[in-house]
C-alpha cells in the first residue's frame, strides 16, 4: 500500500500511464502488457485503481526493446537475454566496491564476461545472417545490373539507323 501511495503522490512528475508510454514510444498498450507478461518488462508500479505506472527507466527499457526488434530483427527471447545481460552488468558495476575481497571482484568480473560473451555471440549470429543476406543481395544487384547493361546495349543497337540494303539489279 505504501508503494501505491508513493506512486500516487509522485505520478504527475515521475510516472506515465500505459497509454502515455505507448503513444510516446509508438507501440500499443497490448504490446506493453505482452512485454510484461513475457518478462521483458518488470511489473510496473500500480495505482490504487490498478492502473499501470511506468518510470523513466521502464520507458528506456521499452525503447531498447523496440530498437532491438526493429533494427536488428531480434526475437523477444533474444531481446530479453540482451536486456537482462545489460542489467546484470549494470548491477555488477553498481555493486563494485574498491574495498571488496579480490575473489569477490574476480567473480563479478567473470560474471560480466559471461553475460557479455552471450551478448557478443548473439550479435555475431545476427551479424553473420545479415552478412549472408547482404552478400546475396549484392550478387543479385550484380546480376540485375548485368541484365540491364545487356538490355541497354541491345536497345542502343536498335536505335542506330540501319543502312538500306542495296537493291539487286534484277529488279
Amino acid at each position: 500500500m505504501a508503494n501505491e501511495q508513493k506512486a500516487t503522490a509522485t505520478s504527475e512528475e515521475a510516472y506515465l500511464r500505459i497509454g502515455e508510454v505507448a503513444e510516446r514510444i509508438g507501440v500499443t498498450e497490448r504490446t506493453l502488457r505482452f512485454y510484461e507478461e513475457k518478462g521483458l518488462l518488470k511489473p510496473p508500479t500500480r495505482m490504487e485503481g490498478g492502473f499501470r505506472l511506468y518510470c523513466d527507466e521502464d520507458v528506456r527499457r521499452v525503447e531498447r526493446i523496440k530498437n532491438l526488434q526493429n533494427l536488428l530483427g531480434f526475437s523477444l527471447a533474444e531481446i530479453k537475454e540482451m536486456v537482462e545481460a545489460a542489467e546484470v552488468k549494470m548491477q555488477l558495476a553498481a555493486g563494485y566496491r574498491p574495498e571488496a575481497d579480490l575473489r569477490e571482484k574476480r567473480e563479478a568480473v567473470l560474471r560480466a564476461i559471461e553475460v557479455t560473451e552471450r551478448q557478443h555471440a548473439l550479435i555475431c549470429q545476427k551479424a553473420g545472417a545479415l552478412s549472408q543476406m547482404q552478400s546475396h543481395l549484392e550478387e543479385r544487384l550484380v546480376m540485375f545490373n548485368g541484365w540491364l547493361a545487356h538490355l541497354d546495349e541491345r536497345l542502343a543497337g536498335e536505335k542506330t539507323p540501319k543502312k538500306p540494303k542495296a537493291r539487286s539489279a534484277s529488279h
